[in-house]
């Protein structure tokens, strides 16, 4: 899930664009039934990591926070990599029970999920997924840990 990058160490994205690479690397190592975890305060670049996502997917649309719509699926473009995905913001959810209302349990088989503000909500959607932790510091650099979690 995530060949060719260093995991469990905070990696320092100076720039959106650092960010958006992030997204792509990760991109490069997804496919369907993989859900992706972001952890991180408003303004630490969970949208902007999932642009990466989506540029590395070769998806359709542009990808804002879907905060009042909760959840966007965006299409392959021809030429892209075949894979949907499905941009999910579980911030204004009210627990496990609302997300499992969504019914993303049949979208993780055809498609990369990728959940903003689901730590602590989102994980039991797949027994293996990617954690990422994405933070803000007081200069504006943005830091990310990427890690890999299963059920124990």
């Amino acid at each position: 899930m995530t060949a060719g990058l260093e995991l469990d160490v905070e990696l320092v994205l100076p720039e959106p664009a650092d960010t958006e690479a992030l997204g792509e690397r990760l991109a490069a190592e997804l496919g369907p039934g993989d859900l992706v975890v972001l952890s991180g305060p408003l303004g630490a670049g969970k949208t902007v990591l999932v642009r990466g996502i989506a540029r590395g997917l070769g998806v359709a649309g542009p990808v804002t926070s879907p905060t009042f719509v909760i959840a966007r699926e965006h299409r392959p473009l021809p030429g892209g990599r075949g894979v949907p995905l499905v941009h999910v913001d579980a911030y204004r959810l009210g627990g496990a029970a609302e997300l499992d209302d969504l019914d993303l349990d049949t979208d993780l088989s055809e498609a990369v999920v990728v959940v903003e503000w689901g730590e602590g909500v989102a994980e039991r959607l797949a027994s293996r997924h990617l954690l990422v932790r994405l933070q803000r510091q007081p200069d504006d650099v943005r830091t990310a840990t990427v890690s890999v979690m299963e059920d124990a």
